[in-house]
């Protein structure tokens, strides 16, 4: 990383309008490159003026922004395409995406300048702040907190991505010394977890607990535990962890930057940091998984009815979290993406970056609505372009929580949802002219999956000549209005669309508007199912004796099935699908392939997939599957072709071992001649 900034100058960028919703003050008034060449402010200056302090951590936070995102416009998130959903937008941009061409395709280049970017600028701000004139000294203390987690979390978003990377000096690089004596090896993997970690085990010292909603993008003592154990659950996973097929992963000198000897031990650590956050969770009642109580008769088909899933001895007469008998699981997952709650309001939200910018415009890029539009059909003014793949939309479990059978194309061929066979699909608010394939699924399946008939609501609709379309079905066929287009880009390329992050008055025309919705970062559910995980690794009959966080007790870690059991069985009541039988939960390999399984559906559409099937190192036999769709050539006279599994041309996909991790630019490895590139990519030695 190259140091662009001397201490004694102020933000080179202007910051422009609030970001991330954090209620900032516009650098315009304050920090104004040119008032500040005027008037030659030191960093004592800024940092004892509260409006100066806050606008160089808002430039920290403006880096969480672009190709930072979790979940935003493929232009800067294609890692939210993995093997689950596609996009179909501006020639070959995904095929070359899934062929591993990251540096020639669009999205993600500029990770690596903006995060060192955040890096280096709340690396000032934590060496010069420690009194402020119009900051208390507790605000001093979480502002502090706020640009160490900053610090820390650009540091894994880079670990995650390109693997091992340099780490500045915490005290800041000293823009005066030469080139060569700022250039930066690599530290270990290990290195780089442990530095992250430590970090943020601080920061869990210094941040409030809790943020109201104009500050909900600013993290909390939660969020800095939570992304703890996320940093610990990947130093554990096979790809880090005594992989020797990453042996020549190493810095110019031989150093390797990747463990080569297997340490069961980091699993158990992994383990207790998931475990802080779910004492510190249940202790502190900030942190828990959303839930929304069953509604009774409604008329409303947006809002409908709860539907109860198909009864269980077990769980149909128990409570949440026991079972699901108060609850209304879809409207639980559904309601946890499409804006209808407050971000401050939502306990299983631990960290967002906000809505992505001004949710306002819709024309305005890689905001949550754009990102919204992409999913929404032409009819109601959408791009139509995201779309499912088939292997995701049978993942989903059928309502009763057993496996979608891939026999049901030919045994339901030709039968469709009509008014006499109502009662044959009870589990779902399916509407006539829908293949049987797509009733009787599971809560999570109509919540994420916008299949051929589907209903959208589009309920902002104001004008005259857009109130018919309230509340529609929309057809995939050929010829349909949201059909194949031949020639454009416009049309669902699967013929299975996305509904997670659809709210039910969504719309961009007829004086419609999208509803403002903040990106799930990081979910209380991922907590949980990462301690479950991660207890399933450790040998049984072995005992790991590890402390807290906070040293203030020990955790006897193995793999005790009723404490995996804590970590599932929420997730699975809040779906309204049973939990795994006693025999999963005995069984090491059949319980790993229910967590791939799990979090497969539970976090689709989130960014988690892409990394998650890499970290578990079976990337190659998913991803380097060829995609499925709907046969999109069909019309509806010829309805029962359209399901037959179709292979999409357009869309093929490999991988090789290079595409673990992304690789370094030939501009930063120019500028760094001690930065070694990851493997399999051009060194440009």
């Amino acid at each position: 990383p190259r140091v662009r900034r001397q201490r004694q100058m102020c933000i080179r960028d202007r910051l422009g309008a609030v970001l991330l919703g954090l209620g900032l003050t516009s650098c315009s008034d304050f920090l104004n490159v040119d008032r500040y060449f005027r008037d030659q402010q030191s960093t004592e200056r800024i940092f004892s003026d509260k409006d100066y302090t806050l606008q160089w951590l808002s430039f920290c936070y403006s880096r969480l922004q672009g190709d930072n995102l979790e979940v935003g416009h493929s232009d800067v998130c294609p890692f939210n395409f993995s093997d689950d959903q596609v996009f179909n937008e501006r020639g070959d941009r995904f095929a070359k995406f899934k062929r591993g061409e990251y540096l020639n395709s669009t999205g993600g280049q500029n990770a690596w300048k903006w995060s060192y970017d955040g890096i280096y600028q709340a690396s000032i701000l934590l060496n010069e702040l420690y009194e402020n004139e119009d900051l208390t000294p507790e605000e001093v203390t979480d502002v502090r907190g706020q640009a160490r987690f900053l610090r820390a979390y650009f540091y894994w978003l880079l670990l995650r991505k390109f693997g091992p990377i340099p780490i500045l000096p915490p005290e800041g690089a000293d823009y005066t010394k030469s080139y060569d004596e700022l250039a930066y090896p690599r530290k270990t993997y290990d290195e780089c977890v442990s530095f992250i970690t430590s970090e943020l085990e601080i920061a869990a010292t210094e941040l409030f607990e809790k943020r109201d909603n104009l500050n909900i993008a600013r993290p909390t003592k939660g969020a800095a535990l939570a992304v703890r154990a996320k940093v610990f659950l990947y130093a554990a996973s096979p790809l880090v962890n005594g992989n020797t097929e990453m042996a020549d992963f190493t810095n110019k000198d031989g150093q390797q930057l990747i463990p080569q000897e297997y340490n069961e031990e980091k699993w158990a650590k992994a383990a207790a940091s998931a475990r802080d956050m779910i004492e510190y969770s249940e202790m502190s009642g900030l942190y828990k998984l959303y839930t929304f109580e069953r509604r009774p008769v409604s008329t409303d088909e947006a809002y409908p009815t709860t539907i109860e899933p198909p009864y269980h001895e077990e769980y149909s007469n128990k409570p949440f979290p026991e079972g699901w008998s108060n609850i209304d699981p879809f409207e639980s997952y559904r309601s946890l993406f499409n804006g209808d709650i407050y971000a401050a309001e939502n306990p299983e939200l631990i960290f967002t970056r906000g809505t992505n910018g001004d949710s306002n415009d819709l024309k305005t890029d890689n905001t949550m609505v754009d990102f919204v539009k992409h999913q929404l059909p032409g009819t109601f003014g959408g791009y139509n372009v995201h779309g499912m793949t088939l292997k995701q939309s049978e993942a989903y479990a059928m309502a009763d929580g057993t496996s979608f059978d891939k026999e049901c194309y030919t045994l339901w061929k030709g039968k469709f949802t009509n008014d006499e066979n109502k009662d044959e699909h009870k589990y779902d608010n399916v509407k006539n002219g829908v293949w049987w394939g797509y009733t009787n699924r599971e809560p999570r399946f109509y919540a994420s999956v916008a299949f051929n008939g589907a209903q959208w609501n589009a309920l902002s609709i104001k004008e005259e000549g857009g109130k018919d379309s309230r509340n529609k079905q929309i057809w995939y066929y050929r010829g349909a209005t949201d059909g194949r287009i031949n020639g454009s880009d416009n049309w669902c390329i699967t013929g299975i669309g996305i509904m997670k992050y659809v709210n039910p008055n969504d719309c961009a025309k007829w004086g419609g508007s999208i509803y403002q919705k903040v990106e799930p970062t990081l979910r209380y559910a991922d907590i949980l199912l990462m301690y479950a995980e991660a207890l399933n690794n450790i040998s049984e009959g072995t005992h790991y004796q590890v402390t807290s966080w906070d040293g203030s007790q020990t955790y006897d870690i193995f793999r005790d099935k009723e404490q995996m059991r804590r970590g599932v069985k929420p997730v699975r009541m809040r779906a309204g699908v049973p939990d795994y039988s006693d025999e999963v939960y005995e069984n090491p390999k059949k319980f790993f392939e229910k967590i791939v399984h799990e979090r497969q559906i539970e976090f689709f559409a989130e960014t988690q997939r892409y990394y998650d099937l890499r970290r578990w190192k079976i990337v190659e036999e998913h991803e380097g599957e060829q995609i499925y769709g709907c046969n999109t050539l069909m019309n509806e006279e010829y309805k029962d072709m359209f399901y037959l599994p179709v292979r999409v041309a357009e869309l093929q996909t490999s991988f090789s071992r290079k595409q673990y991790f992304w690789p370094i630019s030939f501009d930063e490895l120019k500028r760094n001649n001690n930065l070694s590139q990851a493997p399999g990519w051009q060194n440009y030695d």
